[in-house]
């Protein structure tokens, strides 16, 4: 690579982190809303065939390479069914029972599975002794905002869509590492749009399983929160993902999970008055204690690891 084009690289670098911290913050709020009025199978069949198809046309248009080739097709549904089937509609199927700035902060255990999987599953990467303790932050952390709804009739159903969100996070681990693995013939672009094609024709299937059409409500809010998703979650928050996930190692792209929870929890009590409890602060803090302890960690590679890309400047995170 040259100098020029990796400057140029490297200058893209933290606008695609500034679009996933941001805008993944907020669409909890907006899927938040949208569950209000239909089901989130459904939600999700809608969002991902207009975005998708739309990132299809303008990789089309641009003349991006969009052809794929049949070692393709395993990958890219694999990863977009555990993205954005399992995992996202996981996390809007969960946020019918849970508050979204609640939902976001279980869902910041991401880049704690990434680094349970990459290093006892895959066995790829070997952690150190700060990133196990890193480990048992987080799991604390969760065991504090789990514990309130424990002992309460009412919080049952609370309860039980946050271990859905504990599953749709692990979903979301594995297709994450699955995405930095997989070696396409196409581009980040391209790959997005199959992933969210893919994820949108099984979720749309599920709808029609369900029934979620003749239950939905196709009020200004949802159609609003759904175009804002599929404009801000999905075109350009989704994008930036999958292309960070192709130039910076997993459990660097992983740190958005610093931010997330902070601006959902904020706009939830903003808009939807959602309430801020002691248990909810403390795990919080717990859980994203437990984060930067995982993603500052030295992680040593072993010979199942990937490298793609060139790596961040002064990261913490060891490949070599």
């Amino acid at each position: 690579m040259s100098l020029a084009a990796d400057r140029k690289l490297r200058a893209r670098i933290p606008i695609a982190f500034a679009l996933v911290y941001v805008l993944w913050g907020t669409t909890y709020l907006a899927m938040r809303v949208v569950v209000e009025h239909m089901g989130p199978a459904l939600l999700g069949g809608t969002r991902f065939l207009i975005s998708g198809s739309l990132m299809l046309a303008a990789c089309a248009v641009f003349k991006q390479k969009i052809s794929i080739t049949r070692k393709d097709i395993l990958p890219l549904a694999v990863t977009g069914i555990l993205l954005l089937t399992t995992g996202n509609i996981g996390v809007a199927w969960a946020e019918m029972t849970v508050p979204s700035g609640l939902a976001a902060l279980i869902v910041a255990i991401v880049p704690i599975w990434v680094a349970i999987i990459e290093a006892w599953i895959l066995r790829s990467d070997r952690m150190s002794g700060r990133g196990i303790v890193g480990l048992g932050f987080g799991s604390a952390g969760v065991v504090i905002l789990l514990w309130p709804r424990l002992f309460t009739t009412v919080g049952h159903k609370e309860l039980f869509g946050m271990v859905i969100l504990l599953g749709a996070s692990f979903s979301w681990s594995c297709g994450s590492i699955v995405s930095r693995r997989s070696k396409l013939s196409i581009g980040a672009a391209a790959a997005t749009a199959y992933h969210m094609l893919t994820a949108g024709v099984v979720n749309m299937t599920v709808a029609v399983v369900l029934g979620d059409f003749g239950r939905a409500h196709w009020t200004p809010s949802s159609i609003w929160s759904i175009a804002y998703l599929v404009v801000g979650g999905s075109l350009l928050g989704f994008t930036a993902y999958v292309w960070l996930l192709d130039h910076v190692p997993t459990a660097k792209v992983a740190t958005y999970a610093y931010v997330n929870p902070i601006v959902a929890v904020v706009l939830g009590a903003i808009f939807l008055q959602e309430k801020i409890d002691a248990y909810i602060i403390a795990g919080a803090a717990v859980i994203v204690v437990g984060v930067v302890l995982v993603t500052t960690s030295k992680i040593k590679a072993g010979s199942g690891s990937v490298k793609k890309g060139p790596e961040l400047p002064r990261c913490e995170i060891s490949a070599d």
